[in-house]
């Protein structure tokens, strides 16, 4: 199976597109799937359903972040390097999907900001894009990692 068809099927279990993405690479990220959830779980709906930056992209890149980020603060050139990683990421998003931004991708849906989200029923999963979105997402980020030589390991 593949980080995409992972992440998409984690969203129509009901995880948020966020959660859905970083789930995909909770192996690899060394983490469990509780502690994965738990850590992105304020990214869903563009950050808390403000529909800001798509939870997609933030799950890509907290994902990114835990397999290619660095730690120490005086690394200039690692973090220019990292930046570089997250913006050829979010630009490959937008490429793809048209935006990276929650409110411009669900142009047309319910885009509201109120925080209780929608009930997850057929027609919610009909009408939306963020499975195909959390499937986006993690196949361009599972794509980094085969062109780095990083799958697996």
């Amino acid at each position: 199976m593949t980080h995409g068809e992972k992440a998409k099927a984690y969203f129509e279990q009901g995880y948020n597109c966020a959660q859905a993405v970083t789930l995909a690479f909770a192996e690899e990220m060394g983490l469990d799937k509780d502690s994965a959830a738990k850590m992105v779980s304020s990214f869903g709906g563009g950050l808390g359903r403000l529909r800001e930056v798509c939870g997609c992209v933030s799950g890509m890149a907290l994902a990114a972040g835990a397999l290619y980020g660095y730690s120490d603060p005086e690394a200039k050139e690692a973090k220019a390097d990292h930046y570089a990683l997250i913006q050829k990421l979010a630009e490959a998003f937008k490429e793809k999907n048209g935006s990276m931004i929650c409110r411009e991708l669900l142009d047309g849906i319910n885009n509201d900001t109120n925080p209780v989200p929608e009930a997850r029923t057929e027609a919610y999963y009909k009408k939306r894009p963020c499975a195909d979105l959390c499937y986006s997402a993690a196949e361009i980020l599972e794509k980094e990692m085969l062109e780095r030589g990083t799958m697996g390991k």
